[in-house]
């Protein structure tokens, strides 16, 4: 007799199962093929309303009743770029910390014991050229939410205590980040590219962070917070007239003031001949590379170009970069390519970390892939055909979630977009021709004047790399100064 268990009872059930269903030739899984794909995702645009706020801000509240959430956002044009003194970089970032630290009302153990008890969280960012706070809650949960997030916005009191905490916080980030190649090479690229007199040249540092007071985050946070130059956008199982009324009454004492920064840069300085700026990491295995050049500005009408261009040479994983260096080749474990567009000047960037041994013969191929996407290696249709596709069938999943509608939205409003750009977007692109990517490739990336940032083991690194012949060495430090004399 067979004892009874918990594993014998299912053991029984799934032959019972087996036995009422079993499985026929048709249904025998054919491991030799490949699946087909199935259908291209359909893109669905939400539809939304606009209306302006009691406080002068824009309301934008896109309607989605499938689940019971709700997505809430302010976003403010203008951030660190606009807003921070330039001796006294990374007061955007404590401020936006600072919100959640205390407010007229409760103390931040308090704001975060209230949000806990609702089940969410208030973010808060603040960006090089946009700011943001927000939530995401359960529709029954959106006004007491709200209600603490205007409170947070509006009655924050900067405690000198937390501004000290966070301080030190920040003050052991950067020391840490020192020690890591990656974080170095993010800190170096855009000193190189931009210079310290351009806003995108200007890092946070520690002398930066020391000379912050308690007066620099009350002024940031009086000088950006303003409605004038906000959006509110809501989406989710909410309609557009109780959002608005919500959001009033939450906002009732947000006065009037406030206007959108014009994001007037100053001339970015004149690329240098293609360089390899070295810092110096003793002992690292790996060497971090970040190649680049500044590029264009969003509102660029090669946009779509860039974008299509991108994708084929590193915006993917089976892109030519991330192809040769690591599938071919076996020197990384990825690599990559994008442009980050915004409001200026925004760089070119591609690279990863490399093999510490293979980090010359990586370059060779880095610059090989870089001249191929100008015409050296011309594209297939195939290519082409494949990058178009990846761009648009991505599109539908930005509008999945009520947080991916609230951040389209946004996208609309801060970079100035038509209406209908998202019904518009697949045409764009697929109007895109190879004599499109080779122009844009050879417009935006010079061949002639990249900066080529390594970090890793100069002992290791530096005969190498000088031996590819592809650009004289500079040696830098890890706030991006020049080294002299060694």
């Amino acid at each position: 007799m067979i004892r009874s268990t918990p594993a014998v009872h299912t053991l029984l059930v799934l032959l019972a199962a087996s036995a009422a269903f079993p499985v026929t030739a048709q249904q025998t899984l054919d491991r030799t093929k490949v699946p087909a794909p199935g259908p291209p995702p359909v893109l669905r645009v939400p539809t939304w309303t606009r209306s302006p706020l009691a406080s002068g801000a824009e309301l934008i509240v896109s309607q989605k009743d499938d689940l019971p959430l709700v997505s809430f956002t302010i976003t403010f044009l203008g951030g660190a770029g606009q807003f921070d003194p330039a001796d006294r970089r990374g007061v955007g970032g404590l401020t936006a910390a600072m919100l959640s630290e205390g407010t007229t009302t409760k103390t931040g153990e308090e704001l975060s014991n209230a949000l806990q008890l609702l089940g969410t969280n208030v973010s808060t960012r603040v960006g090089g050229e946009t700011a943001s706070i927000g939530f995401i809650s359960t529709s029954a949960r959106f006004g007491p939410t709200l209600g603490i997030l205007a409170d947070m916005l509006l009655h924050s009191t900067c405690p000198a205590d937390a501004l000290e905490r966070l301080r030190g916080q920040r003050l052991v980030a950067l020391a840490q980040a020192k020690a890591q190649p990656g974080a170095i090479a993010d800190r170096v690229f855009p000193r190189v590219l931009y210079g310290p007199a351009h806003p995108y040249g200007q890092p946070v540092t520690e002398s930066s962070i020391k000379a912050i007071t308690r007066a620099d985050v009350v002024a940031f946070h009086q000088q950006l917070f303003k409605p004038g130059r906000a959006l509110v956008t809501v989406a989710g199982a909410v309609k557009p007239a109780e959002a608005k009324a919500a959001i009033d009454h939450a906002l009732a004492a947000w006065g009037r003031g406030g206007e959108k920064p014009a994001f007037s840069y100053p001339p970015v300085p004149p690329q240098q001949p293609t360089t390899i700026y070295l810092v110096d990491r003793p002992g690292a295995e790996q060497a971090t590379f970040a190649i680049g050049a500044p590029g264009p500005p969003r509102n660029t009408p090669d946009y779509y170009a860039l974008e299509v261009m991108n994708t084929i040479l590193g915006g993917q994983f089976q892109s030519r970069l991330n192809a040769n260096i690591r599938e071919e080749k076996g020197y990384t474990y990825g690599v990559r390519s994008g442009f980050s567009f915004g409001k200026g000047p925004g760089p070119f960037r591609t690279g990863g970390d490399i093999v510490g041994d293979k980090a010359d013969a990586a370059l060779v191929e880095f610059m090989k892939e870089l001249r191929g996407i100008q015409g050296a290696r011309p594209i297939s249709d195939d290519e082409l055909a494949t990058a178009k596709s990846a761009i648009v069938q991505g599109l539908p999943s930005m509008f999945a979630s009520v947080s991916g509608i609230n951040a389209a939205l946004s996208e609309l409003w801060v970079h100035g977009l038509p209406d209908d750009y998202y019904q518009q977007y697949g045409k764009a692109i697929d109007a895109v021709t190879k004599d499109d990517v080779v122009r844009v490739a050879a417009k935006y990336i010079p061949i002639d004047r990249l900066a080529v940032v390594i970090v890793g083991d100069r002992a290791a690194l530096q005969k190498p790399l000088d031996a590819t012949k592809i650009a004289p060495i500079v040696l830098l430090d890890t706030d991006g100064m020049r080294v002299v004399g060694r």
